[in-house]
């Protein structure tokens, strides 16, 4: 779709000049002799951009650059102004003006600024659209879970997300902390400015103050340039420290004098430079542990304890799986464009079974990889990893019945699973099974199998 322009001149040359000007460049133009006309146009059916003059009757064009502002925010202004009038123009763009030009008008130079001024709003409207979709996707509405743990977290996150205090996030590797710090940050005040994620376990003891605070170039071997660090990056928004537990003691003081203060000094610097950060930090260890054991400072603990938001395991919420499950489903399957509904009932009690060491992101992996292997309509056993597979045959029971006893409970479960996949319409659930209908009731009746 061709990029929309109005041409606003009280001048009928100027505006016809440029109106066949912009349309050989293949843009759609309207025009407007006057800014109240103008403006009537905009509310009618808002621009890309607005091209215009300053000295106009009815209405000016500064007025018109205020109202366009209120009323259609996205839409740029460009304002043509005479040579001796460069005070008027600076005064349009601190009033929001996107550019100006002098009269008498070098269309060649205008053509450009215009083409920049597109390419400039497409990356806006881009960003303000990726803006929006990561606020739904971390929404606390999207966050899985419905158990009365996750409910008791859920409650913490929309109490603390407004607020600019510390959060201390504690839970399994794989429970989601860095979800639950995300969802946080963009529920709160600061979901316009930067969610700066650092892993205090992943970088080398000798680099991390520099990562951190910053340095100022020739501070060390190799310093070859400034460095702003992650306390910076993050200015204005969210700083999230993962595995706080790892940070080395020498910087834990640094650390806790800049949560204090709200100001950091760079490597290599003598003066302190004032940030603007809300502190979230995780770990998967116990800090109170770490404590006694001399590897954590006790004053910086409970700086950082203002609230503490625990994640429960998967084996303390159970009930969340089939939640999470049918979550991850969905995911992979619109990622993948596979038309799989879900999993079947004997893999929902499998993965109901299953110790889930690496809690939810190995959860995750394993519905990615049944989604990647799975062409049917269901996913089933066949598409888990040999792992899960082989602690279900290693599980059987052996209750001391005879071989047909358990066959018969095999076969009468598998039964009312299939029947359960398909909705206990008994022409597919046969047709599943590849046995006549008459076969499938003679099966229901001698199993006392409950429709």
């Amino acid at each position: 779709m061709a990029e929309r322009i109005l041409v606003v001149d009280d001048e009928k040359i100027i505006r016809e000049s440029l109106t066949l000007i912009l349309q050989k460049e293949g843009y759609e133009v309207a025009e407007a002799a006057n800014g109240k006309a103008a403006y009537d146009k905009i509310l009618a059916d808002p621009f890309d951009l607005v091209i215009t003059d300053l000295e106009m009757p009815v209405m000016k064009g500064i007025q018109l650059l205020e109202k366009v502002t209120q009323v259609s925010p996205q839409t740029l202004v460009v304002v043509i102004t005479a040579y001796g009038s460069l005070e008027t123009a600076i005064a349009a763009l601190r009033k929001g003006a996107s550019d100006y030009v002098l009269k008498p008008l070098e269309f060649d130079e205008l053509l450009i600024r215009i083409r920049r001024l597109m390419e400039y709003r497409k990356l806006m409207v881009e960003n303000q659209i990726l803006r929006q979709e990561l606020r739904r996707e971390y929404d606390f509405s999207n966050l899985i879970g419905k158990s009365p743990q996750m409910e008791r977290v859920f409650e913490t996150m929309r109490t603390a997300a407004p607020t600019d205090s510390t959060i201390l996030i504690t839970g399994k590797s794989g429970t989601g902390k860095e979800l639950v710090a995300r969802a946080i940050h963009y529920n709160s005040p600061r979901s316009g400015k930067p969610f700066i994620a650092m892993n205090c376990g992943a970088i080398p003891d000798t680099l991390i103050e520099s990562e951190l605070f910053g340095h100022k170039r020739g501070a060390f071997t190799g310093a070859v340039s400034d460095k702003i660090g992650y306390f910076k990056a993050a200015q204005g928004g969210t700083l999230f420290l993962d595995e706080i537990s790892e940070m080395p003691l020498q910087l834990q003081v640094k650390l806790l004098r800049a949560i204090e203060r709200k100001e950091v000094i760079p490597v290599g610097m003598a003066a302190p430079v004032t940030i603007d950060v809300r502190f979230i930090v995780s770990t998967n260890r116990d800090l109170r542990s770490e404590i006694e054991a001399g590897r954590f400072r006790e004053d910086l603990y409970y700086r950082l304890n203002v609230v503490e938001i625990h994640l429960p395991t998967l084996a303390e919420r159970k009930e969340d799986i089939p939640l999470l499950v049918n979550h991850f489903v969905d995911k992979y399957r619109r990622q993948m464009s596979k038309s799989i509904k879900g999993v079947t009932n004997q893999v929902m009690g499998l993965l109901m079974q299953y110790p889930w060491k690496g809690e939810i992101r190995e959860l995750e992996n394993v519905i990615e990889r049944a989604v990647i292997f799975c062409n049917e309509d269901f996913i089933s056993t066949q598409h888990l990893p040999d792992l899960i597979r082989k602690r279900h045959t290693s599980d059987v029971p052996t209750d001391g019945r005879s071989l047909q006893d358990a066959i018969k409970d095999l076969e009468r479960d598998y039964i009312m699973s299939v029947m359960q996949q398909y909705d206990f319409d008994k022409e597919k659930t046969a047709k599943a099974l590849k046995i006549s209908l008459p076969t499938l009731y003679r099966r229901i009746k001698d199993f006392a199998i409950k429709q």
